[in-house]
């Protein structure tokens, strides 16, 4: 990755500031605007086999590409907005994870953790 995770909130802060957007990015619209992206992403595979996901052409790459960075960008500007530090708040999530759904008895299975508790 070239670019760190704070030189790209930079670069975003910049951008948005540029074209003096902050005043449009509430939490409740940025929100809605992750789950717009998140929805086209989707289109991508709708309808697709499980092995058709894995296969996309050069063309359908980029445009996945394309929606993952749109639906990447909103949650980094939420954080932004929100003062959340998304790193550590994933880090914090991955060590909650891990207690709910210890590995000797999360390996290989889809199950919910309230199923073995």
């Amino acid at each position: 990755m070239t670019d760190s995770l704070n030189e790209l909130n930079k670069k975003l802060q910049q951008f948005v500031d540029e074209r003096d957007w902050a005043q449009f990015h509430s939490p409740k619209n940025l929100s809605m605007a992750m789950i717009v992206e998140a929805a086209e992403l989707v289109e991508h595979f709708q309808w697709n086999t499980e092995a058709e996901s894995y296969q996309l052409s050069a063309d359908k790459r980029e445009q996945v590409g394309h929606e993952l960075a749109d639906t990447f960008v909103y949650l980094l500007r939420i954080a932004q907005v929100l003062n959340i530090d998304l790193l550590e708040a994933a880090n914090a999530k991955i060590a909650l994870n891990a207690k709910k759904y210890p590995a000797d008895k999360a390996r290989g299975s889809n199950a919910k953790y309230t199923e073995y508790l």
